[in-house]
């Protein structure tokens, strides 16, 4: 069995690569607000399905669009997926015409990590048992440790 090739569009504005968090979406070029970002995609499944397998499995990139649809963004060829938590985030999910899409909510420049905020659900259940490791959590928890050490 061969793979295929991921397919990339040429005027992409992001690209895969290392984060404080694993891997992370990265803008290759300035983003204006309100602009579409990526499509988060997958497999449709009703949301009692993506349930079970969040808690037998541990499946992370269920992206729940209502009480009854739910996409499971598990395969790789969703550059969706790359797109961390942020407490502070410069991208939200929006839907548009059936699908999640990842838009800027601020002027997003070259270089700077695309982010969005997972909501309280997932925080909860994912995120908080370990810590937050957004950039701003990772210096509040900095500032806190040196005023520590002042003291």
């Amino acid at each position: 069995m061969t793979r295929r090739p991921v397919t990339r569009k040429r005027d992409a504005c992001y690209r895969i690569g290392r984060s404080a968090t694993g891997l992370g979406l990265f803008a290759t070029a300035p983003i204006e607000r309100g602009a579409f970002i990526v499509e988060y995609s997958g497999e449709r499944i009703p949301t009692r399905e993506a349930h079970a397998r969040e808690k037998t499995a541990g499946a992370r990139y269920m992206f729940e669009i209502n009480n009854r649809w739910t996409v499971d963004g598990s395969v790789r060829s969703n550059i969706g997926r790359y797109a961390n938590h942020s407490c502070q985030p410069n991208a939200e999910s929006a839907l548009r015409r059936g699908k999640v899409i990842l838009r800027a909510l601020r002027a997003i420049e070259q270089g700077e990590e695309i982010t969005y905020d997972y909501g309280e659900e997932y925080f909860e259940l994912f995120i908080e048992p370990k810590g937050c490791r957004c950039a701003k959590c990772t210096e509040a928890v900095t500032m806190r440790k040196a005023k520590k050490r002042r003291a």
